[in-house]
């Protein structure tokens, strides 16, 4: 279980960069390791009128939901529990690590400003590292896992494609973890949990391990990147 102390760090919030596609682990980022290049997915998913929503998991949400409020064409990005029971839903009794759940993010987004195979791209390149199995970075539990929760057959199609494509090209040393997990529920986390990177970027966890991955979505994805995050309202 993470802390909630406040200890400051300097540091920046966001930077300009240069365009590449690449992914680093929580830890890699921290250090300023090399990134390694991957590729966009090849497979699409049918185009669609109207917003959409996707699931996504791979840690502490408070990064992965600060990563994807800066991506252009996402309406909202809200944290929540998803793979276990409505009565578990919440952030104490997750932690036990025993309920199903993972810390997720429901991202509503507009498909003709950004599709769900570019969010992937995203997903797998800098919100968190997909060979972890039940943790990242300091974080350990299954509450913690890297899982992807398809909301129709056409992003089960596409997912599945991409973790495949990304393991025939042997991006990483080790085999992608990242587990598909349909027909699940979100259930939205506390209010305290919600727009957590914006409000407190200078804490010492959000500084060390979550700051990086959108300063490098800022580097490697300049396209999509808005400076301004899209927060949580009320």
């Amino acid at each position: 279980m993470r802390n909630f102390k406040t200890t400051s760090i300097i540091g920046g919030l966001l930077l300009a960069g240069t365009m590449s596609l690449a992914i680093l682990s929580p830890s890699a980022m921290a250090l300023g390791e090399a990134p390694v290049v991957i590729p966009a997915a090849t497979t699409m998913e049918p185009a669609h009128d109207g917003l959409e929503t996707a699931v996504l998991a791979g840690g502490c949400f408070w990064g992965v939901q600060g990563v994807f409020q800066h991506v252009k064409g996402v309406t909202n990005a809200v944290s929540g529990y998803t793979g276990g029971a409505k009565d578990t839903a919440q952030y104490e009794t997750v932690s036990n690590g025993d309920t199903g759940h993972a810390e997720s993010v429901q991202i509503t987004f507009d498909p003709k400003v950004i599709n769900y195979a570019q969010l992937l791209q995203v997903y797998f390149s800098v919100a968190h590292n997909p060979t972890e199995l039940n943790y990242q970075g300091p974080d350990e539990g299954t509450q913690y896992r890297s899982a992807i929760f398809p909301q129709n057959d056409a992003q089960a199609a596409v997912a599945k494609a991409y973790i495949d494509q990304l393991d025939a090209a042997h991006i990483w040393k080790a085999k992608i973890v990242t587990t598909l997990e349909p027909g699940k529920t979100f259930y939205p986390a506390e209010d305290y949990h919600q727009n957590y990177l914006t409000l407190h970027p200078t804490q010492m966890y959000i500084a060390i391990n979550d700051i990086p991955k959108v300063q490098n979505l800022g580097k490697l994805f300049p396209a999509i990147y808005s400076e301004k995050p899209t927060l949580v309202k009320g």
